[in-house]
This record gives C-alpha cells, sequence and structure tokens, in this order.
C-alpha cells in the first residue's frame, strides 16, 4: 500500500470510530510497544483482579524480576479502579532501570480504561513511535532537492519560513529543522486531521516560487527520525526498486 492510500484507511478509520481519542505523548520504540501490548493481550486473559490490587505495591520491591514486574504492570494497566492507576503514577515517577518506557504505557492505558468507564465513553487509544500531543501526532519528514541541486542559505531561510507558515497554517508544531546538502528534515506535530500530503504539496509549491528547487516526492514517517546515513540508505534502496515515489 503506498504511502498517501495508507493515510486515507487511518483517516476513514477514526472517522468510524465513535468516542474521543488518547495520544500517547511520549516517544517509544514501536518495537517496546508491540512487546507491551501483546503482553497485555495475553495477560488480560488471566487476570486475577483481587489478588493483582493486593500486590500492587510489590512494583516497588526488590524481590521481583524485570519480567515480574512487566507482568504485574500490565495487569494493573487492565483493571478500571483508582488505586491501580494511582500506584502506577507514583511507580512511573521513578520506575526501575529498562521499565521507564514499560510504566509509561501501563499508566497511559489506566488512565485510558479509568477515563471510559468513569465518563462512560469509548477511549481510541493511539500509540505511534514518535508520540504526539492532544490530537496531534508527531511525524519525521523529508524534502528532497532536484538532481544535480544543493541547499544553499537563502533556501535555507525559504524553507525555514515556508514550514512555519503552511504547517502553521494547519494548527501545527514544528519542532525542529534540519539541512544536509540536498535535503531538509522536518519534526512537527501534526493534527489527526490533517490531510498530510496535501500540506506538504503546498509547502513545496511555496519553496519552488523561489527557485524551483525541491522535489514534490518527500519521506514521511512516525515510527522514528532518521539519520542521514538511513535517510540516504531509504534513498540508494529507492533508486536499486526503480521506484520514482517516495511519499
Amino acid at each position: 500500500m503506498d504511502q498517501e492510500n495508507l493515510y486515507s484507511k487511518i483517516q476513514e478509520a477514526l472517522g468510524n470510530l465513535k468516542g474521543t481519542f488518547s495520544v500517547l505523548e511520549e516517544q517509544i520504540d514501536i518495537d517496546v510497544q508491540l512487546e507491551y501490548f501483546e503482553s497485555s493481550k495475553d495477560t488480560k486473559k488471566t487476570i486475577d483482579l483481587d489478588d493483582t490490587l493486593n500486590n500492587r505495591e510489590d512494583l516497588f520491591s526488590d524481590l521481583l524480576s524485570v519480567d515480574q514486574k512487566k507482568m504485574l504492570l500490565v495487569k494493573l494497566a487492565s483493571i478500571d479502579k483508582v488505586e491501580a492507576y494511582r500506584v502506577l503514577e507514583r511507580y512511573k515517577q521513578n520506575p526501575d532501570p529498562g521499565l521507564k518506557d514499560w510504566a509509561s504505557l501501563a499508566m497511559h492505558e489506566s488512565r485510558m480504561l479509568l477515563e471510559s468507564s468513569l465518563l462512560d465513553e469509548n477511549q481510541v487509544f493511539i500509540s505511534t513511535g514518535l508520540g504526539g500531543k492532544g490530537q496531534k501526532l508527531r511525524y519525521f519528514i523529508v524534502f528532497l532537492v532536484k538532481e544535480n541541486c544543493q541547499i544553499d542559505e537563502l533556501e535555507k531561510r525559504v524553507i525555514s519560513n515556508e514550514v512555519n507558515y503552511v504547517f502553521g497554517k494547519h494548527d501545527a508544531e514544528v519542532e525542529e529543522v534540519k539541512f544536509s546538502n540536498n535535503l531538509a528534515t522536518v519534526k512537527a506535530i501534526i493534527p489527526i486531521n490533517v490531510e498530510l500530503n496535501e500540506m506538504f504539496e503546498q509547502f513545496v509549491e511555496n519553496c519552488n516560487v523561489f527557485g524551483d528547487f525541491l522535489q514534490m516526492n518527500f519521506i514521511v514517517t512516525n515510527v522514528k527520525e532518521l539519520s542521514f546515513d538511513e535517510i540516504e540508505d531509504v534513498l540508494q534502496k529507492s533508486k536499486v526498486n526503480g521506484k520514482k515515489e517516495l511519499n
């Protein structure tokens, strides 16, 4: 599935869901998230609510292994009780080494479950590798210059000005802009309901008024930030596979 169709499917799914969105704000590696939710799914099948609540303070014990604490975290996150949320909230302030991300995921899931129960309203949990804020998700975007072109100081100013202008019109927050000779990267928090391709294309068109130097193709991800070396690898693989579109 190409990126444009993927975003269309996401927008379609969000439009069909009833309830409010709860976005995971922290940037947590997607593999850690998958491990957590797989464990949570399995644990929910055999959880003993009373036993879990009675042993909730074991989170702070040195007698439990890391794996045992992982299990207790996902168990507590599955209980829609204030006391479960409070102990997760305390643990997140000072988690064991290696359990910071699990503590964040558990507390977020617990808060969402508690709010759903108290408000009698469905909560849709949205998590990506780069996190987000409120009703917005964080994206990492790569804009490429045209062949035989390099980004000079004037073009850097154009890109910086236009990205703030165009993204700002869509209530998106630009967090960081970086440059190499042949590309610019942008990290931004963008509202869920924004049509990404339209906004990125508008940005490229605005920049090209000042010299026609950017390609209309771009790379976008909400899984992780890419280093310049990783971007070059993506571009080389694209050439090898004969792909013309990167967005």
